[in-house]
């Protein structure tokens, strides 16, 4: 465990010299990826059927699970997991109104609830029926419901989960994950009648990682070239900062409940409970205060005004849209990241049926999301 936690120390107390190289490498796969899907499109002459978000993880994890990545890179690409997505995020915000952040919220929390729930009892349950350690099946159910590796890691030290435990789990929610990135926005066209606001619900609620989820919307939008608002990238990302919130409640309770069996049975010592302010994801904060901005310069607009009374129509147009660009390149480079960062070899040690598992975690949150948006998305108007 203390691995993996002294990592995401190193990157941030490194000097700025240290992360050049692999911010260079994450910058050339992500010209190289748009440059090899344009060329893919144009020879298949269907649009913009291929994403270069999809075609960047592809390159990314190609070049960790066969020649591995020199440590020389490592810290580059951890700040663009860690960091640039954050940033990415914070950025996206100016493509909604808040009162859209608001709407979404409000419908999207007995979903987000429903699934994080049956995320954390069917694998506690299946975990136990099929003998796994309990610490390793918890893990997988909160980096399956709630948030992915971000929750695995931050769950951990409450249940003293040993280094081995957290690399499978986080191996296990990388793999269905990722299967889940690049599958759900084909089935859930279908399945959903193209509807973006369902599809971005679905997504946000049946994905990992927040990474996996804003690329699931980033290949959506440009796979069926969305271009209304909210796309399905927005709607997914709020749903997923909703689920996010979650690690503040979810991972403290996990955390008694499992320092009270483990008293119970006489096993061990209690797990370490956490600060709920540090679970937190404050970048959140960052989303919800570009979206008030978007929305302040709209309403200046629809009076007659300017935007903050310094802009026109057009050039506020022109803002927005350029920081929304570039949301889209930081979020790029963080994908980049994520499959210079996933690593198949971590699934050895505890066998196939961790696995299973994983497996049936994912299934179960997805098919009660699909259910709970098919019940509830319909009152969703954004």
């Amino acid at each position: 465990m203390s691995r993996l936690l002294k990592y995401g120390r190193i990157v941030t107390s490194n000097a700025f010299g240290k992360l050049v190289p692999g911010l260079l490498l994450i910058a050339a796969l992500v010209t190289l990826a748009i440059l090899l899907t344009n060329a893919i499109n144009r020879l298949i002459g269907l649009g913009n059927i291929i994403s270069f978000i999809l075609i960047v993880i592809i390159i990314g994890m190609a070049i960790n699970n066969f020649w591995s990545v020199p440590r020389v890179f490592k810290c580059g690409i951890a700040f663009a997991v860690k960091r640039i997505l954050r940033l990415g995020i914070i950025l996206m915000g100016i493509r909604l109104s808040i009162v859209s952040v608001l709407t979404i919220g409000v419908w999207g929390i007995p979903i987000v609830l429903s699934c994080i729930l049956a995320g954390l009892v069917v694998t506690v349950y299946f975990g136990k029926w099929l003998k796994i350690p309990i610490r390793l099946a918890l893990l997988t159910a909160v980096g399956t419901g709630i948030c992915g590796v971000t929750a695995i890691v931050a769950t951990a030290p409450g249940l003293e989960a040993q280094d081995e435990e957290v690399s499978y789990a986080v191996a296990n929610i990388t793999v269905f994950g990722l299967i889940a990135m690049v599958v759900y926005p084909l089935i859930m066209h279908t399945v959903l009648d193209g509807q973006t606001t369902l599809i971005g619900l679905f997504l946000g609620t049946g994905i990992h990682e927040t990474a996996q989820v804003a690329a699931a919307g980033m290949i959506y939008d440009q796979t069926f070239n969305v271009i209304t608002s909210p796309t399905v990238l927005d709607v997914a990302t709020v749903t997923k900062l909703l689920r996010n919130v979650m690690m503040a409640v979810v991972i403290p309770a996990i955390t008694i409940w499992y320092s009270a069996r483990i008293q119970r049975t006489q096993v061990g010592k209690a797990g370490r409970t956490r600060s709920i302010l540090r679970l937190f994801p404050l970048f959140i904060f960052g989303f919800l205060a570009m979206a008030i901005l978007r929305s302040i310069g709209d309403y200046g607009l629809e009076n007659g005004g300017q935007a903050f009374g310094l802009w026109e129509g057009e050039t506020w147009k022109a803002i927005f849209g350029r920081v929304s660009e570039w949301s889209g390149y930081l979020l790029a480079a963080a994908m980049a990241g994520v499959g210079l960062s996933t690593s198949f070899r971590q699934m050895k040690g505890f066998g196939i049926r961790p696995f299973y598992v994983g497996f049936v975690a994912a299934l179960s949150v997805g098919v009660v999301g699909l259910i709970m948006v098919l019940i509830l998305g319909r009152y969703v108007t954004v």
